[in-house]
């Protein structure tokens, strides 16, 4: 098992290598899981978190790489624009309550031969 602060000192190349290799590993483990033929089930629970320590250190990276902008930042709850539910001035309320039904026929138009 690797440690963060080990990790931490290695350099991005060093990381990405050790990453196919834990990919590779892993996938040999769960193949070999399928035929019921691991010595040390535990091994791929360990692989799975060095696995995700490295790809955390990796993004820590990414992220401390990217510049800071406040552009982006969205609108504050409370300055947001006020929006009411009344009806806009000489807008005409209609009513959707018509008794009234299209008529529609079963019969289906003859053919003429």
């Amino acid at each position: 098992m690797m440690k963060a602060s080990d990790i931490r000192d290695w350099d991005d190349v060093e990381i990405r290598a050790r990453l196919g290799e834990l990919r590779e590993e892993k996938f040999r483990l769960r193949f070999r899981r399928g035929t019921m033929e691991l010595e040390n089930p535990k091994m791929v629970q360990h692989i799975r978190r060095d696995l995700a320590r490295l790809n955390t250190i990796l993004r820590e990276r990414e992220l401390a790489k990217m510049p800071e902008t406040t552009d982006d930042v969205p609108q504050a709850a409370d300055e947001t624009p006020e929006t009411t539910d009344e009806t806009p001035e000489g807008a005409a309320e209609t009513s959707d309550t018509t008794d009234e039904t299209p008529e529609t026929t079963d019969e289906t138009p003859e053919t003429a031969e």
